[in-house]
């Protein structure tokens, strides 16, 4: 009796090695994105930014361009999806996931190209510096697509204190971002090294590119400046509150404007049982509506006998609405305004409309409001130049750049968070404000319908703040500075000369790619001639 043996198939190891490989790596990229997102605000866990971009180098490292792709998409939805959660909130059951699916996918689709062309730099000397410059570098064009751009979640957003966000000051959010990326890119290097993936390389060149963006950090922070330049202002801002209804409270304002009244006529008689005077009172953003004028709003003003920034829905002559920051006197009311310019995808316009409506109908509920174009970015008020950005505005670069060229000495920000529910957008969009109080030298009042309110040192730090959903109000001494930061006389070039660089790089990988590959095949040629 004979018994037949089979082999076993040859290729069945190889193929559960790479299917658990596999498995492995995109469970690590998804990690690795969690733990990026767990460095935001309102958690004080700046310094695990750095350790998710070295999960980030590690699984991307040695794929190919597909397969790095894939990876950094997958690290992308790690990070976005928890992120942008409050966007439920704000959009209501009638949007359904879609738009929050949609545009984490979106902007997931960066970082999967910022995986893949990492692996095209990373054999350039200094690998890991290049591979970071491309994540950065892709950044910008967020700042532009989709939906007018959405910066939400830049790497530097993650820092509003630490060791990396004084590099604020010298080349605002890019270098911070590039700062914290280096760092974990070059630790990553540094792991391979000890590994023996790369026995070329020096370790004294990862260990460098480690540690220099750290002690870089922190050797800026005795030059960050808080003391007054020119005086200082007594500001009191005030929280009304707001029900959490997200969209639904478009059609509240005049609730808004009851409550914001009702807290600072409280505010008012805690000020004169303390017998203090404030300099300036600020209202949050679209804390009213109006047309024309408002009395109740003008005694209020005038009772205070001090001049406000009041947050309104500007009614224009052609019947649209303009998101309006104006300056309000006690004897004169209403003059100079800030009319916000970058507006708020699905909340204040509507992209691509008719295609939207094939999502929800929903979507004709939203009227869509007229950008500003950049008039008054310091407003004359107080004795002194005040900045304003409004809210969504905090993302983006240009607009406190904008104001303090204008000369302001102390920025202001509207917001009106009530419609992003009790998540953490609101602590996200502080810790934004906390950035742009280092990157220019500022003190920056935040001020919230529902909260967070808050204070802001020029240092960053938070000097007072309110909780989310209480009507409540802050009442501080800020100083008025003038002196501007190199960041601020850099301007767009950091941001633009870090993408001409990173692109730069790419080519440059590709051409050494080329050569390596065209050298393999002259000498494979060569060795079957001979």
């Amino acid at each position: 009796m004979s018994t037949t043996v089979t082999d076993p198939d040859p290729e069945a190891a190889p193929r559960k090695r790479f299917s658990r490989a596999w498995l492995v790596r995109f469970l690590v990229a998804a990690a690795s994105g969690f733990t990026l997102y767990l460095s935001f605000a309102p958690r004080p866990l700046w310094w695990l930014a750095p350790l998710a971009f070295t999960g980030f180098a590690l699984v991307v490292h040695g794929r190919r361009f597909r397969g790095a792709f894939g990876y950094g998409f997958v690290f992308g939805m790690g990070f976005f999806l928890p992120l942008l959660t409050w966007l439920l909130d704000f959009l209501g059951p009638g949007f359904g996931p879609w738009p929050w699916l949609g545009l984490a996918m979106a902007l997931s689709v960066y970082l999967g190209f910022g995986g893949a062309f990492a692996t095209v730099v990373w054999r350039l000397p200094l690998g890991p510096l290049w591979a970071a410059l491309v994540i950065i570098a892709l950044e910008t064009p967020r700042t532009w697509f989709p939906f007018g751009g959405f910066p939400w979640g830049r790497v530097a957003f993650s820092q509003p204190e630490g060791a990396f966000v004084s590099l604020a000051s010298i080349g605002g959010a890019p270098l911070v971002g590039l700062a914290v990326v280096a760092t974990g890119f070059g630790l990553a290097a540094l792991c391979l090294r000890l590994k023996g993936a790369h026995p070329r390389r020096s370790l004294v060149a990862a260990s460098a590119l480690t540690l220099v963006p750290v002690v870089a950090g922190l050797a800026v922070w005795p030059t960050i400046g808080t003391e007054a330049q020119d005086g200082e202002l007594t500001v009191a801002t005030v929280q009304g509150n707001a029900p959490d209804i997200g969209l639904a409270l478009e059609g509240r304002r005049d609730e808004l404007r009851s409550n914001h009244l009702a807290e600072s006529a409280r505010l008012l008689e805690k000020l004169k049982a303390s017998n203090t005077k404030v300099d300036l009172l600020v209202w949050p953003e679209t804390a009213m509506a109006m047309r024309t004028g408002d009395p109740g709003v003008d005694r209020m003003v005038r009772d205070y006998g001090t001049q406000a920034i009041i947050g309104a829905l500007v009614r224009l002559p052609d019947g649209s609405a303009q998101n309006s920051a104006l300056v309000w006197d006690p004897v004169t009311g209403p003059g100079q305004r800030y009319a916000k310019q970058q507006l708020v995808p699905f909340g204040e316009y509507v992209p691509a409309r008719e295609l939207a409506k094939l999502v929800t109908p929903f979507v004709d509920s939203v009227a869509n409001m007229t950008p500003g174009d950049g008039a008054n970015a310091a407003l004359s008020v107080a004795g002194t130049k005040v900045g304003v950005f409004i809210c969504y505005e905090t993302a983006f670069d240009y607009p406190a750049r904008e104001s303090v060229a204008d000369g302001a000495e102390l920025l202001v920000v509207p917001t009106n968070n009530a419609w992003y529910g009790p998540g953490e957008m609101s602590y996200q969009q502080l810790a934004m404000s906390r950035l742009r109080a280092v990157e220019h030298g500022r003190s920056v009042i935040v001020s919230a319908t529902s909260g967070v309110s808050a204070i802001v040192a020029p240092d960053g730090s938070i000097m007072a703040s309110t909780s989310l959903f209480t009507a409540d109000s802050l009442v501080g001494r800020v100083p008025l500075r003038q002196q501007t930061t190199l960041s601020d006389l850099l301007g767009v070039t950091t941001e633009y000369g870090l993408l001409a660089l990173a692109i730069a790089g790419v080519t440059g990988g590709y051409v050494l790619r080329f050569r390596t590959r065209r050298a393999s095949a002259a000498k494979a040629t060569r060795e079957a001639a001979g």
